[in-house]
C-alpha cells in the first residue's frame, strides 16, 4: 500500500469529518442509484481496488474483492441465491501488480471484457471507478508503457456509472467519456470524498 492509500487508510479508521466535494456531470437530473451485494475488482491489478476496500469497509457495505474475478464468480454466487447486484471495476494498472500475478495487460482486458458481459447479462450496475492521480497514468507512466490508458478505456465506455478522483481527471479523460456514451459521472475533489460519495449511491 503506497502512501497515499495509507494515509486514507488512517483518516477513515480515525473516523474523521469529511466536507463535501461530489459534482455530477452536467446534465444529470437525478443521482444515480445502486445497490448490494457488491463485487470489487480491477483491471490492472492497480492498488486502487484496496482504496475502494477502505471505503466499502467504511460505509459498511456488503461486499467482496477478488482482483481475479470472472464470469464464474458471479454465476456461483448468483446459483447460491445471493447475486451480486453491483460490480465496481476499479481502472488503472499496475505492471508490479500484473507481474506477481503472472498476468498481462491482455489477460486483464480479457477478464474485464468477459466479466462485465456476464455483469450485464445478470442486469448487475457496472460502475467504472479511477482513484489515482495523474502521476498514477500517463505522466507517471514509463514511456512506452500504455497499459494504464487501456485499462480505462476497456471499461470507462462500458460502464453505467463512473466514479473519479478529480485530481485524475484533469485532462477531461473521463469527462469526455461520460459525455460521449451519456454515461452518469461522479467526480469527487479529494479521495476521502469517496466515502459521502458511495453513502449517496448505496442510500447509506
Amino acid at each position: 500500500m503506497n502512501k497515499a492509500h495509507r494515509l486514507l487508510a488512517v483518516f477513515l479508521v480515525a473516523g474523521l469529518s469529511l466536507t463535501g466535494g461530489l459534482t455530477l456531470n452536467a446534465g444529470q437530473v437525478q443521482e444515480p442509484k445502486a445497490e448490494t451485494p457488491i463485487l470489487v475488482t480491477s483491471c490492472g491489478q492497480s492498488l486502487g481496488a484496496t482504496t475502494v476496500k477502505v471505503i466499502l469497509q467504511k460505509v459498511k457495505l456488503a461486499y467482496d474483492l477478488d482482483p481475479l474475478a470472472t464470469p464464474e464468480t458471479l454465476q456461483v454466487k448468483a446459483k447460491a441465491g445471493t447475486p451480486y447486484k453491483s460490480l465496481i471495476i476499479v481502472m488503472g494498472a499496475s505492471l508490479k501488480g500484473m507481474g506477481a500475478a503472472g498476468i498481462s495487460i491482455d489477460d486483464e482486458l480479457k477478464r474485464a471484457a468477459s466479466l462485465m458481459a456476464e455483469a450485464r447479462k445478470e442486469g448487475l450496475k457496472i460502475i467504472g471507478a479511477h482513484v489515482g492521480g495523474m502521476k498514477n497514468r500517463a505522466q507517471g507512466a514509463a514511456a512506452g508503457d500504455t497499459t494504464d490508458e487501456q485499462s480505462i478505456d476497456a471499461v470507462g465506455p462500458n460502464s453505467d456509472l463512473l466514479i473519479v478522483y478529480k485530481e485524475g481527471n484533469s485532462d477531461g479523460r473521463f469527462t469526455t467519456i461520460s459525455k460521449g456514451k451519456g454515461i452518469p459521472l461522479i467526480e469527487v475533489e479529494k479521495l476521502l470524498d469517496l466515502v459521502p460519495a458511495f453513502e449517496k449511491l448505496y442510500g447509506k
